[in-house]
């Protein structure tokens, strides 16, 4: 009986293979791109998901906490802690439109000098971090991991067993 276990063990890992082991590089290459990035910006007293806000309202003043939530693709509770913490600190503030619902974010002048300060060492470190690619193999990368999110979209749109 171990045999058979053992073959179907196997059989099972080499037909995952294929899919998990690409899964696990780019799991582990995000991971270390990620404890860089945060390294870094503890050094500006910003979490990596804070940065994500600044960068995210930086490139779109006035955006809702609803976009905001979809862009950083984490509740709106979570958004709303994080702005709270930011808020607190003078680097964002909202604004509620007259006769609208909700709230639209803006940096404050903290917000966006700390933003402009903390953005070009933030490029540099994904820059150096994926320095083993040339050119075209970043854009191949671009356009190999544009295909999963797009095939991810389609998924979420026709969840499995939904044509059963």
């Amino acid at each position: 009986m171990s045999m058979q276990v053992s073959a179907k063990t196997r059989v099972d890992r080499d037909v995952h293979r294929p899919a998990i082991v690409p899964w696990m590089r780019l799991a582990r290459v995000y991971h270390r791109i990620d404890r860089r990035t945060a390294e870094q910006l503890r050094l500006a007293d910003l979490t990596v998901a804070q940065f994500d806000v600044l960068a995210q309202i930086g490139a779109r003043e006035g955006i809702n906490q609803q976009e905001l939530a979809d862009r950083l693709l984490v509740t709106k509770g979570n958004v709303c802690q994080l702005l709270d913490r930011l808020e607190a600190r003078g680097l964002v503030e909202r604004r509620h439109p007259p006769g609208g619902r909700g709230n639209l974010l803006f940096l404050t002048r903290a917000g966006a000098e700390l933003r402009a300060g903390v953005l070009p060492e933030q490029q540099r470190t994904i820059r150096q971090s994926l320095s083993g690619l040339n050119a075209g193999e970043l854009d191949q990368l671009s356009r190999l991991l544009r295909k999963i999110e797009r095939s991810l979209d389609d998924q979420i749109a026709a969840p499995q067993g939904a044509d059963e």
